[in-house]
């Protein structure tokens, strides 16, 4: 907690302070190709905006395609030069989130860097149109399918280049806020037992799990590939809009604790391009350094109980869409 107040730096070098720029200074990333969910505002856009200035090619995913025009636009205005692209993916719907898959590998572009970072927080109860909670339907299980639907295409570009490809997810200290026992399988989608900040807490820990398990299978099986999950830190932006008045409250009692966007981006940039993270999987960053999550973060079976479960939504709901 102190280092978070005062910034003071952790083993990598970095602390709460520091900026996405100034993580990935003097990283030339001209020959990766990044994916980014959310990548339209907030610290989806910074992340976008400084990968594209270290020179990586951006293919920004966006539900909002008015909003995703407007940040391809502000990135183009401060560097010409910059390589972006966006494409349509709103998370909460399987069936879109296979049309951008389909669109994206339809560019047959090589796929070094996944980053997860789109989501929603304290919503009010609703169903996805799939018939799923919205809050684990945008947050985990459409990153969830999106990351199956382009793991081959990682895996071709890693062995084609030999450079490591990486999976972010953004995940959150509010993994610690869940239901006890962690994931709710039998009543993911009950109305009256719903409560936002605990249906939050387990889409991010659902996030964590996810991100531990495929990097125990890239593992097994040898792939190029590392799998890390990330918190952010507390920053006000759209995703906070379901829990504005709160947020303010809270913000002026833990002012010290709170990040601007480009501090906010840095956690992700850090891990998605820095070198001294080769061969680093399976874990879970803050402020740039790696901390040890929760022991419901750390259950395997619960990750492998959950890779299961959301295969089971994905399929079941494969199958009212194809009737």
């Amino acid at each position: 907690m102190l280092r978070m107040i005062t910034g003071t730096r952790g083993a990598s070098g970095f602390g709460s302070a520091s900026t996405a720029e100034e993580v990935t200074g003097g990283i030339d990333a001209r020959s990766l190709t990044v994916v980014i969910t959310g990548g339209a505002s907030g610290i989806g856009l910074e992340t976008a905006r400084v990968l594209a200035l270290r020179k990586a090619h951006v293919i920004i995913a966006a539900r909002n395609m008015e909003a995703a025009k407007e940040a391809k636009q502000h990135i183009l205005n401060e560097n010409r030069t910059a390589r972006v692209d966006i494409l349509k993916l709103d998370l909460s719907s399987l069936k879109s989130v296979k049309a951008f898959a389909d669109n994206f590998l339809a560019l047959n572009l090589p796929l070094n860097i996944l980053i997860n970072n789109a989501g929603i927080m304290f919503c009010p109860f609703q169903l996805s149109e799939d018939g799923i909670e919205i809050q684990f339907a945008t947050n985990h299980l459409g990153h969830f399918y999106l990351t199956n639907l382009l793991l081959d295409k990682m895996k071709e570009t890693a062995r084609a280049t030999d450079i490591e490809g990486r999976i972010v997810n953004l995940s959150s200290v509010a993994h610690l806020i869940c239901p006890h026992e962690g994931i709710q399988f039998h009543n993911i989608n009950d109305k009256n037992s719903y409560q936002d900040k605990l249906a939050y807490g387990q889409s991010k820990l659902a996030n964590l799990l996810h991100a531990n398990e495929l990097s125990r299978c890239l593992q097994e099986e040898r792939a190029n590939i590392t799998v890390n999950s990330v918190h952010p830190g507390l920053i006000m932006t759209n995703l906070m809009k379901h829990s504005a008045f709160l947020m303010r409250i809270l913000r002026v009692f833990t002012c010290l604790l709170w990040k601007n966007v480009p501090q906010g981006a840095a956690t992700t940039c850090y891990v998605a391009l820095h070198p001294s993270l080769k061969g680093v999987t399976g874990k879970y960053f803050s402020d740039c350094n790696e901390y040890k999550p929760s022991k419901l973060a750390r259950d395997n079976v619960l990750a492998r109980n959950l890779w299961d479960f959301s295969n089971n939504l994905i399929n079941a709901s494969q199958k009212i869409i194809d009737k």
